[in-house]
C-alpha cells in the first residue's frame, strides 16, 4: 500500500503509556522513553513513507508550545492551557482538508472518536506497535536478502605465478 501522502498523527504520551518497554523506561527516566519512541517512529516513518508528526501534551507548562523536526518526525509540544487532544483534533481538521489519509494513534478512545468524526483514520497504541514491529521484520529480512554472500576464497590471496601453478597442476601438467 503506498502510504507517500499519508499522515499519521501520534499522541506521543498515550504510546509511552500504552507500550510496555516504554512503560517500564518512563518509570525510570521519561526522556529515554520520549527519545526511545521517537527513534521507533522515525523507523517507521522511513519504511512506511507515512508523514508523523508526534504530538506531547504541554498544557501544564507555561509557553507558547514549539514545533520542531527530529530524524524527520514533526515534533509537537502543545500551547499552555492546550492539551494533546486538542492539538490533534485541530491538526486533523487542517490535514485532511488537503486531500490526504490522515491516521490518528492513541488509545484514548474519546480522542479516537472525534478525530473519525473529523475524517481521520483511527489506530490504538497497540495496532501501532505492531506495525512498527512488523516493519522491523521486513526491514531485517530486507537488509538479510541485500547483504551478498561473501566467499572466502583462496584465489584472491594468491599471487599470480602459484596461481598459474596451481592451475597446471590442476590440468595434469607439472
Amino acid at each position: 500500500m503506498n502510504r507517500r501522502n499519508d499522515i499519521l498523527l501520534v499522541d506521543g504520551y498515550n504510546m509511552i503509556g500504552a507500550w510496555p518497554m516504554l512503560e517500564k523506561l518512563k518509570e525510570i527516566h521519561l526522556e529515554e522513553a520520549r527519545d526511545k519512541l521517537l527513534d521507533m517512529l522515525a523507523d517507521y516513518q522511513g519504511f512506511s513513507g507515512m508523514t508523523v508528526y508526534v504530538i506531547f501534551d504541554a498544557h501544564q507548562v507555561p509557553g507558547l508550545g514549539a514545533t520542531y523536526r527530529h530524524h524527520k518526525l514533526t515534533i509537537v509540544y502543545t500551547k499552555e492551557k492546550e492539551t494533546a487532544d486538542e492539538c490533534i483534533e485541530r491538526l486533523v481538521t487542517e490535514l485532511t482538508a488537503r486531500r490526504r489519509n490522515v491516521f490518528v494513534a492513541t488509545s484514548d478512545l474519546v480522542e479516537q472518536h472525534v478525530a473519525f468524526g473529523k475524517g481521520a483514520l483511527r489506530l490504538s497504541a497497540r495496532e501501532l506497535l505492531i506495525n512498527i514491529q512488523q516493519n522491523r521484520k521486513q526491514i531485517e529480512l530486507t537488509l538479510r536478502e541485500d547483504i551478498p554472500v561473501k566467499r572466502n576464497t583462496l584465489d584472491g590471496n594468491l599471487s599470480l605465478d602459484v596461481r598459474t601453478k596451481l592451475e597446471r597442476l590442476r590440468r595434469g601438467g607439472k
